[in-house]
Formats: C-alpha cells, sequence, structure tokens
C-alpha cells in the first residue's frame, strides 16, 4: 500500500483529501506546519507528497527544494496561486505537478495514481536512487560527486570529493599520509605526501564548524587521519 504525506494548513482541505485517499486504498498522514511536514518528508518513507504553496513554518518552495535534494519520490504542488511564475517556479524547483485550488478530489486521486505509476515503472526500469552517504550532518552523493554540510551544498573539487568519500566510507579507520596519496592519488608517494595535508586542510574549511577543533576528520599525531563518527 502506497504511503502519502498531505502537507496542508487547511484542515478540511487536508481531510477531504485523505478521504478521498483512503477510499483508493492509499495509507495517509496530514501535517499542518510546514516544518514538521519538511522533517517527516525526509525522514519517513512516503512514497509521495501532496504539498501546499503558502504554509507556516516553511513554505512550499523551500520543502519541494529540500525534498528534491534528497529525494525522487512524487511531489504534487496545490496552491490557491493561479499566477503562471508559481507554477513555473514550483515545476522548476522539482515538482511533478501543479493543481490550482479549487479542485475535484477525484481528480487529485487520479493524479495520485498517475504519478505513482509512473514513478513505479522507472524504478522498475532499473533507474536507482543515488548512493548516498550521510554521517552527522554531512551527506555525501557518490553518484552525482555533491556534497552537503547540514542541507548546504559545497562545492569539492575532484580530489576533495575523493579523499573526503574515502575517509567516510572508512569511519575511524586511521591512514598513514602515504596511505592516503596512494589510494586517491594512484601512485606511490615519491616524498609529495604535502598536497594530504593540503586537501585536508581545504576540505575541513568546508565541513568544519571550527577548523582548530574538527569534529569530522581528526588527526592522529604522527600517524595520519582519520574520519570520526
Amino acid at each position: 500500500m502506497s504511503k502519502i504525506l498531505i502537507i496542508e494548513d487547511e484542515e478540511a482541505i487536508a481531510d477531504l483529501e485523505k478521504d478521498y485517499l483512503e477510499l483508493s486504498g492509499f495509507e495517509v498522514e496530514t501535517e499542518e506546519r510546514g516544518d514538521i511536514g519538511l522533517t517527516r518528508a525526509l525522514k519517513e518513507g512516503f512514497d509521495l507528497i501532496i504539498l501546499d504553496l503558502m504554509l507556516p513554518g516553511v513554505d512550499g518552495f523551500e520543502i519541494c527544494k529540500k525534498i528534491r535534494e534528497e529525494k525522487n519520490i512524487p511531489v504534487i504542488m496545490v496552491s490557491a496561486k493561479k499566477d503562471d511564475i508559481d507554477k513555473i517556479r514550483g515545476l522548476g524547483l522539482g515538482a511533478d505537478d501543479y493543481m490550482t485550488k479549487p479542485f475535484s478530489p477525484s481528480e487529485l486521486v487520479a493524479r495520485v495514481k498517475a504519478h505513482l505509476a509512473r514513478y513505479e515503472r522507472l524504478i522498475g526500469s532499473g533507474v536507482q536512487e543515488n548512493e548516498t552517504i550521510e554521517i552527522r550532518g554531512i551527506k555525501i552523493d557518490k553518484t552525482a560527486r555533491r556534497v552537503w554540510i547540514n542541507g548546504e551544498e559545497k562545492p569539492f573539487t575532484s580530489k576533495e570529493f575523493d579523499l573526503l568519500t574515502f575517509l567516510a566510507q572508512n569511519p575511524n579507520h586511521v591512514f598513514t599520509k602515504e596511505e592516503l596519496f596512494s589510494k586517491i592519488w594512484d601512485m606511490e608517494s615519491i616524498g609529495d605526501i604535502a598536497t594530504v595535508t593540503v586537501h585536508i586542510k581545504k576540505i575541513r574549511e568546508k565541513i568544519e564548524f571550527n577548523t582548530a577543533k574538527p569534529q569530522y576528520i581528526e588527526t592522529i599525531w604522527g600517524v595520519g587521519y582519520r574520519f570520526k563518527v
């Protein structure tokens, strides 16, 4: 049974949508606040999100953006706003559909079924979600080679990304500079291991709150580095 989250601050509308969807065989949860709805959308295993535009806490545009950074599930945006600019913006942020209030609940159910069927076909055809690593506020998308720190994307060079990913994939393991140089630069270190130190420094500047007291990449004096978890 597909599980749907409705993020809607108008209780009467949320209840009506919920009733129609449950009658069609879906499991439905509702949330009236945008900030709480966003947290639930990211942490719980919903198959589709119905998202109002104007919400307390966090608006629908920001919620859609955050969901798209982490998940590929269908998002249907609904709003009383009829301006094309809002529709364009919503779809541009990754919404799969945009419905203008008032609309027929039966039309909503039809669109939900269509989007879920399309999503299931994509998954069934072998389209998989990107491989990611998530550790204490750091999200590394190995497939897209992108990094977020507490929800904010940070730019990484190719070697910085490779070095961070390697350490994060081997938490609590202490690596010497020579080992890291050999692993990341794919060659034996020939007196050039200083490049590892430079790259660690640059990575820390992007991921650490206080580089003087790193919480992620720890220096083991006289040995090398490890990624703490």
